[in-house]
């Protein structure tokens, strides 16, 4: 596949005036890639995503839906910003070379992933997520939790994950509507966040990319909420009511409100890191208390796997972001966002049954070096 050199843009998203034009026309994984990079000192002005306008008012047909590249790209770790000058020199190679997965190649795109849109019911949801919570803790593999075991400085979080991201895709001046293909995501982390690596198909070449660095201020990044470390997760409170309101106080100003702002917070944690035991049992319990959140009969994540799923609707992008879990087992599986209200998006091409993105979480396991895969992983 040839290089694609063409604007494209994250599914509910338009043209970023702050963006040069080379970056604009990047495919859009690599596009946020490099952008978060390159732009991490206005990293949490970009999540909010118009919350500087909300004083406005908009119908939910209409307004641009979450940015969901930008959402994933927080919970990089902090040590991932490196020093600006050095990624942008390798970005313009990129872009002059070809694609980053490869000598002129980028992540194949097809058409727009689809779904059923499940029936959603508020009654029950609390008692479910106290289920699962007490499943989690309960269960050390269970919703990427720890267990018991410390993980240890010289050790890494891995995390396998099977992705792929819907965006519009404009050719001269046709836009369409494409899902990138399913591909698999690989991290590693050090429990402090300083040193990792990434290897994903149009994020990175075939060898992945070092997640260790300063910030662009030349800086070692400290872990917060958005970008947490193995050991700021186990910093925090485990108590349900605390730890959403330090939820609520850190995300303040973020996202269209604060209780969606909140949940989004809630489920990137779930999906993209390891928390410990205690605190995956807490955040569930704390997600209950989340005004809005539903029960979805029917949900399937990346890998084809169904379940039932926890999820709450942003009634302004008509976007509902759901958690896909286990019927049995009730273990975590995945999490997708799907348009059930209205259209959004660039020329409203995003209609509800579209899946904005889909995340199946495949393996989380503590392994000894960066790059390791672990057995389980098959």
């Amino acid at each position: 596949m040839n290089a694609d050199l063409s604007r494209s843009h994250p599914a509910g998203r338009g043209d970023d005036p702050l963006l040069p034009l080379a970056e604009r026309e990047l495919p859009a994984g690599r596009h946020q890639f490099h952008k978060e990079r390159l732009m991490a000192q206005i990293r949490q002005d970009l999540r909010t995503d118009g919350a500087g306008d909300r004083g406005t008012a908009a119908a939910p047909a209409t307004v641009a839906a979450r940015r969901p590249f930008l959402r994933r790209a927080v919970l990089v770790p902090a040590s991932a910003f490196v020093l600006a000058g050095a990624l942008a020199a390798g970005f313009l190679v990129h872009v002059e070379g070809g694609g980053a997965d490869g000598p002129g190649s980028t992540i194949a795109t097809g058409p727009a992933m689809t779904t059923a849109i499940g029936a959603a019911n508020a009654q029950g949801t609390p008692q479910l997520l106290d289920r699962i919570s007490l499943a989690a803790a309960s269960t050390s593999a269970s919703a990427g939790a720890a267990g018991g075991t410390r993980v240890r400085p010289d050790q890494f979080v891995y995390v396998g994950s099977r992705t792929a991201t819907t965006y519009v895709k404009t050719v001269g001046e046709k836009s369409t509507l494409v899902s990138e293909e399913l591909h698999m995501r690989h991290q590693w982390n050090s429990p402090d966040g300083l040193k990792g690596w990434l290897i994903e198909p149009g994020n990175t070449g075939p060898g992945g990319i070092t997640l260790e660095g300063k910030n662009e201020k030349g800086e070692t990044p400290t872990p917060y909420l958005n970008a947490p470390s193995y050991d700021y997760l186990a910093g925090l409170p485990t108590d349900p009511g605390v730890l959403l309101h330090k939820i609520y106080e850190e995300t303040r100003g973020m996202g269209r409100t604060p209780d969606q702002e909140a949940f989004t917070t809630i489920g990137d944690l779930l999906r993209a890191s390891l928390p410990p035991a205690e605190l995956t049992a807490a955040l569930y319990k704390a997600a209950a208390r989340i005004p809005g959140v539903v029960t979805v009969d029917d949900a399937v994540d990346a890998a084809g796997r169904h379940g039932i799923a926890v999820a709450r609707l942003d009634e302004t992008s008509g976007q509902r972001e759901e958690w896909i879990f286990d019927r049995g087992t009730l273990a975590y599986l995945g999490e997708r966002t799907v348009q059930v209200q209205g259209v959004s998006g660039e020329e409203g091409l995003i209609k509800p049954g579209t899946v904005v993105s889909t995340t199946a979480v495949m393996t989380r396991a503590v392994v000894d070096r960066v790059k390791e895969i672990p057995a389980s992983a098959g």
